[in-house]
């Protein structure tokens, strides 16, 4: 009735090269995890700097600098590109603060799934300053 499969498997092709399969480079679960959290800390970095250059304050400097070494810890001693803020027309902070509150939520779920305390404590403290900072009474200081 059927036909019978008159090629190897896929599968089996993959085992019978396995030699050939440890040229590939692989990462581990963590390593993937560790790039992914570099990364959208270190978008967050670029949030934190811009809104440094349009209304700065200790706070975000010191933030600045927290998410800096974290970046620089989990890319292993490599330290972030930092880029001054673009020279176009300034955007409203508080589309700067929303995006930075969303950019330390993605962080502190990957910081959360890999079990990075410290990094995901720096990102809920992020979460919760650009939050308050996008509440109307805080927006009338500003």
């Amino acid at each position: 009735m059927y036909e019978p499969i008159r090629t190897p498997s896929v599968h089996s092709t993959r085992s019978a090269l396995a030699g050939a399969a440890s040229d590939f480079p692989h990462r581990s679960r963590e390593d993937e995890l560790d790039i992914q959290l570099a990364g959208h800390l270190a978008a967050l970095l670029t949030a934190t700097d811009e809104l440094r250059a349009l209304a700065p304050s200790v706070d975000l400097d010191t933030a600045a600098e927290r998410l800096a070494a974290q970046v620089s810890r989990l890319r292993r001693g490599r330290t972030p590109v930092r880029a001054p803020a673009p020279a176009t027309a300034a955007p409203d902070l508080t589309v700067l603060h929303q995006r930075a509150h969303a950019l330390a939520g993605r962080a502190l779920v990957v910081a959360a799934s890999r079990a990075d305390t410290a990094a995901a404590i720096l990102a809920a403290e992020r979460m919760d300053a650009h939050a308050e900072a996008t509440e109307p009474r805080a927006l009338a200081s500003h």
